[in-house]
């Protein structure tokens, strides 16, 4: 049996996303592992430009003037993210597991790659045009702190990021 991928996700993956890890695995035996955070931990002032920067001004006005969100309600939006994420990907390699981590989303994924001695590392994100572009984004923050390379996909297409 190969060593797994761990596959940290923000949103919930369909078949697009099957297709690009799928292509990943490449018929092998490779378990997966899905993580999904319990919270994003966005920055207000960066999720606020990001939209500007899709000229979605309403969504821009109304994330700034939101209130805080409630665990409770994140923790099970993470969780039914979770499960249309493992059915998406059921089938694929030696199995698909998964599993809703607390503590920050790079924190989650670094820690499951030591756990499992993992040799590869996938994010899968919207694009994030901010952090992409200083390249604060997930998959970059994982690459410093494992030392590997870490894949960064775009929800839904076949675009890899730039990490």
């Amino acid at each position: 049996m190969s060593d797994p991928i761990v596959i940290l996700t923000e949103e919930p993956l369909g078949a697009d996303d099957r297709v690009n890890i799928q292509r990943l695995v490449d018929g092998s035996d490779t378990p997966l592992v899905l993580l999904v955070p319990a919270n994003t931990e966005r920055h207000l002032l960066v999720d606020f430009l990001e939209n500007l920067s899709l000229l979605d001004v309403a969504k821009a006005f109304r994330d700034l003037t939101a209130h805080a969100p409630d665990p409770g309600a994140e923790r099970a939006e993470a969780a039914e993210t979770l499960a249309v994420s493992l059915a998406a990907l059921d089938g694929l390699g030696g199995g698909v597991s998964g599993e809703v981590v607390d503590g920050g989303a790079v924190n989650g994924l670094v820690t499951k790659v030591k756990e499992l001695g993992a040799s590869q590392a996938v994010v899968i994100t919207r694009p994030h045009a901010v952090a992409d572009t200083f390249h604060t984004d997930w998959a970059n923050k994982a690459q410093d702190q494992l030392g590997l390379p870490v894949l960064h996909l775009y929800a839904g297409s076949g675009f890899i990021g730039d990490s």
